[in-house]
């Protein structure tokens, strides 16, 4: 797909049917791509649904410290294991803008944000939360799956009046063995997002790191009344 702007990412794109009526923006984790989460799309999506568009970005190449500075496709540097330290910041907010500009091209092309869902996996499930966390014209929900609130301390020191951000229905999952980011990172930023009002649906599985069949069922039910109320 051709770029329109400096920021505007490479994607994999699905249309579940003509004339999409929402589109569901999906972040992959390190070391992937926008090709990782595409075959779920059969699985995941119910006749009964109208149709979407799935739009899966490549997260760009970069140098990342845990892997030796061996270059990948990340969302952000990490640095090292202890949550606190582990995102970079800066890398953080320049996924956020490239996140931003994506959500901006559904607007052109007729899909207003209160009709995007924007997900994310491990590294793309930190930029979920933290851009979603940000919003002033709220999205249609937020799915965050194997991850966290990147930079907690800081964000939620600086984060100004939640206000709209809140109104986000939030869906959140995690392994209970997860071995990469421990569950309870998880469970402690569905609770700090719960303190800020956010409406969290949240869901543990006995699984590691990685997505299960359960899992895809309970976020299939939640995006049937994101739709039906929507």
């Amino acid at each position: 797909m051709n770029q329109t702007s400096q920021t505007l990412l490479d994607t994999v794109e699905i249309e579940t049917g003509p004339a999409p009526e929402w589109t569901v923006l999906w972040l992959h984790g390190l070391g992937a791509d926008g090709n990782d989460f595409a075959p779920l799309v059969p699985n995941l999506v119910r006749k009964d649904w109208p149709a979407l568009r799935f739009v899966f970005p490549h997260a760009p190449p970069r140098a990342v410290t845990i892997n030796n500075g061996m270059r990948m496709r990340a969302w952000y540097d990490i640095r090292d294991m202890n949550l606190a330290n582990r995102a970079d910041e800066a890398g953080v907010e320049e996924s956020i803008v490239q996140v931003e500009a994506l959500i901006a091209r559904e607007a052109e092309r007729g899909m207003p944000a209160s009709r995007v869902l924007l997900v994310g996996f491990s590294q793309g499930g930190a930029i979920t939360l933290a851009a979603g966390m940000r919003r002033t014209t709220p999205l249609a929900g937020l799915v965050a799956l194997s991850t966290y609130i990147p930079m907690a301390e800081r964000l939620l020191a600086t984060l100004p009046a939640v206000g709209a951000a809140a109104t986000q229905p939030v869906f959140m999952a995690h392994g209970q063995f997860d071995p990469v980011v421990p569950y309870q990172a998880g469970d402690m930023g569905a609770r700090q997002l719960r303190t800020l009002g956010f409406d969290v649906d949240w869901h543990a599985y006995p699984m590691a790191h990685q997505v299960c069949d359960q899992q895809v069922r309970d976020l299939g039910d939640w995006l049937t009344r994101r739709f039906t109320t929507g």
